[in-house]
């Protein structure tokens, strides 16, 4: 069995293969162009910018494996909720639902929620677990920061609940606009991560945080307006860069220990762009029961739709 995933989100265009055989997965994305000096892409510049590049990622991959799939799975919202929506996911759909039709294949949609678990899960070397059961997955990025219980059976998501999460800001946004706040380009996480580590850990461990966190839920303004302080008051950009980073992880290490004090040693899954950091990645790893994507599978792609629609035709 081999499917095909496709995946327009806000912010980057994919498609992958996936051969259920094989195991292997060849992936082809493009990160959209945006403006210089801004901190996002408006969907409307985000829907243009996909029409412009699918066609090419996909013909980039075909070009790279042989081109032939047995079904699609595609990217059509946000999320697993009612009423989640957005216009940049249609390309991808559109695109799918004419692959489908000029082929004679079926076509299956999902979250970008559901990709983003299905990557992480597929790089930790747990797809076991959509057989069934049920595990905690923290979705970390720049459109969502979510504590989710997951509920699988028969090689499929079956039920998302949100647990808890941010308040405002995604962990994500935050750092980008903290990012732009040091001079750094969108998307700032790598360059962000890169200044952090150039800041001695030890300036972070004589500092007491004190998150935002109430049960399993968070508030992460306040971290933009600290940051901001910080580099008023002659804080290097270094240091600016590591405290963000570490206090996103303190927060999320914290809503780890509410969902640990409810729900026992339920294994834990990070996924997500955000999760690609190594500070915030040290930070979690050392709880109990954590798996984490590799970078290449926290950020978005076409993977995790391709993977569901190949193990749910099986």
């Amino acid at each position: 069995m081999r499917a095909l995933g496709i995946d327009t989100s806000n912010y980057t265009c994919s498609a992958a293969l996936y051969d259920s055989i094989t195991g292997e997965v060849f992936i082809k994305k493009r990160l959209l162009p945006h403006p210089k000096g801004a901190i996002g892409l408006r969907q409307s510049q985000a829907v243009f910018e996909h029409v412009k590049c699918l066609g090419d990622i996909i013909e980039e991959l075909f070009l790279k494996t042989n081109a032939s799939f047995d079904v699609v799975g595609v990217s059509n919202k946000p999320r697993t909720v009612e009423g989640s929506y957005m216009p940049c996911f249609l390309v991808g759909e559109m695109t799918a639902k004419s692959i489908c039709a000029s082929n004679g294949k079926k076509l299956y949609k999902y979250s970008h929620q559901q990709g983003h678990i299905a990557a992480a899960l597929y790089s930790a070397n747990k797809l076991s677990w959509l057989k069934e059961g049920r595990f905690i997955a923290f979705h970390v990025s720049g459109g969502t920061t979510e504590c989710l219980l997951i509920r699988c059976c028969n090689n499929k998501i079956c039920d998302i609940t949100k647990l808890g999460g941010t308040l405002d800001l995604n962990a994500g946004q935050v750092i980008d606009r903290v990012g732009s706040k040091l001079g750094l380009d969108f998307p700032a996480g790598s360059e962000l991560e890169k200044l952090a580590l150039k800041c001695n850990a030890c300036e972070m461990d004589i500092i007491k945080f004190k998150t935002a966190v109430k049960n399993m839920d968070c508030c992460l303004s306040g971290l933009e307006n600290k940051c901001s302080a910080l580099l008023s008051s002659g804080h290097s950009k270094e240091y600016v860069a590591r405290y963000c980073l570490t206090y996103i992880g303190y927060s999320l290490c914290d809503i780890f220990e509410s969902v640990y004090l409810n729900f026992g040693e339920l294994p834990v899954l990070f996924a997500g762009g955000v999760m690609r950091n190594s500070i915030i990645k040290t930070m979690l790893s050392k709880k109990y029961n954590t798996f984490f994507a590799e970078p290449e599978y926290s950020s978005d792609n076409a993977i995790g739709p391709a993977i569901l629609a190949c193990l749910e035709e099986l």
